[in-house]
């Protein structure tokens, strides 16, 4: 048999036998819509914790007090490390892999008063640096400037919450609050973070001032934390091993004294965040997998019953002619035409629900942020297209496979003789 006179039987096949057809071909369209639709889903709430993550900062590294655990330059080992605010400029002078440092120090449950209301609030004190530190973006106004350092402005920045606890529905900014019989002037709002990692108070429920305007609130010689950032994830380790350099010199402990100063660079922490979106993202494509395998199995039943329909025709055109490796190739044909529409059908569908639904709530509600930016974006990746259509490929190739060569080794005196 010629290959067009190969390709005219198998499509007269399909065409005969129509509504098993048309019914294989949207089980398999199934398969592939839901392991592309459930692949979206994994990776889009991936993203979102990651992204959620990330909000406590790009590259944040904190540091914060500890104990010596062994003896240096004479000291004994116990001995308690207190930062001060001069260690920021030590380390700023002393490693130029440190791009943005800032020290914070924090007034835990100030008396903020506005009007009528008063509300328990924390402030933290910082440099101006630290909006670019801990990714703060505003919603309306300005973040802290260098001016207001210089000159002690008793400005203030309010979190999302801490805004609306204050202020209602009413714009903060250019508006007056008092913190611990102290008058501020709110410059700006920050935009409601969706933020999973932290430390201390939630970002949406602090108020920021400048640094030195803090001297008015408590002592700020020592701070409570000094956060900074890499000038490159590359050069990570080696920014955080020059900074314990530096302030082991400072404060003389020994650099590998972990507990001296601790540490923590949060990017290490993504690790776990990644790990729980790829361990879903492997279920759920497991589950789309076993669906399409599912889909497969039909195929290869409905081939095992044509094979056996069609045992005279099969005799019949080996007795013309056909080779074996001729009808090999007509019923993996047709199976392979089925998968192949299938397939296409099952990403086109997956593309139309994804469309659909765009977003699926996630974090947003928890954290009342109505910007989406915690949701759950849903969006088709050629990974999971790609991955789809060839198990899909490998499933219909399987579940053709069988029938056809059965129906390649049939002989066809046996063939003509079956009822």
């Amino acid at each position: 048999m010629s290959a067009s006179s190969i390709f005219a039987e198998a499509a007269a096949a399909l065409k005969f036998n129509r509504q098993r057809s048309i019914l294989t071909t949207i089980s398999l369209a199934w398969g592939v819509a839901c392991f592309v639709i459930l692949y979206s889903y994994g990776d889009g709430f991936h993203l979102a914790l990651r992204k959620a993550f990330m909000a406590v900062g790009q590259d944040l590294v904190l540091m914060f007090d500890g104990q010596t655990s062994t003896q240096a330059g004479g000291e004994r080992a116990g001995r308690k490390i207190r930062m001060e605010r001069t260690d920021v400029d030590a380390i700023r002078d002393a490693v130029p892999l440190a791009v943005a440092i800032s020290p914070e120090a924090m007034v835990h449950g100030a008396s903020v008063v506005r009007g009528y209301r008063t509300q328990s609030i924390a402030v933290r004190a910082v440099y101006p640096v630290y909006g670019r530190i801990r990714n703060m973006s505003l919603v309306t106004g300005r973040w802290l400037g260098p001016e207001d350092e210089a000159q002690k402005e008793r400005v203030a920045v309010m979190g999302g919450e801490a805004a609306r606890k204050m202020f209602g529905e009413i714009p903060p900014e250019g508006e007056d609050i008092s913190i611990n019989g102290l008058h501020f002037t709110v410059i700006g709002v920050l935009k409601t973070k969706t933020q999973i990692s932290n430390y201390n108070e939630p970002d949406n429920e602090c108020i920021f001032i400048p640094y030195d305007t803090g001297s008015l609130l408590r002592d700020i010689k020592y701070p409570d934390f000094i956060v900074w950032m890499p000038v490159n994830p590359v050069f990570r380790a080696e920014a955080v091993r020059q900074v314990r350099e530096t302030l082991a010199r400072v404060h003389n402990f020994s650099p590998n004294d972990e507990r001296a100063v601790r540490v923590i660079v949060f990017n290490e922490f993504l690790r776990i965040v990644d790990t729980m979106g790829m361990a879903l993202q492997i279920l759920l494509g497991f589950v789309g997998t076993l669906t399409l395998a599912i889909g497969g199995v039909g195929l290869a039943n409905i081939m095992l019953v044509s094979v056996t329909q069609r045992t005279r025709e099969i005799g019949m055109l080996k007795s013309i002619g056909a080779t074996s490796r001729s009808i090999l190739f007509q019923f993996l044909l047709e199976a392979m035409t089925i998968v192949t529409v299938g397939g296409v059908l099952g990403v086109a569908c997956g593309y139309g629900v994804t469309a659909a639904l765009q977003t699926l709530p996630l974090l947003g509600p928890l954290f009342k942020d109505t910007s989406g930016s915690g949701d759950i974006h849903l969006q088709i990746s050629q990974f999971a297209v790609m991955t789809s259509t060839l198990l899909l490929e490998f499933v219909g190739l399987i579940a053709g496979l069988l029938p056809a060569i059965k129906a390649a080794r049939m002989s066809p005196i046996e063939a003509l003789r079956y009822e």
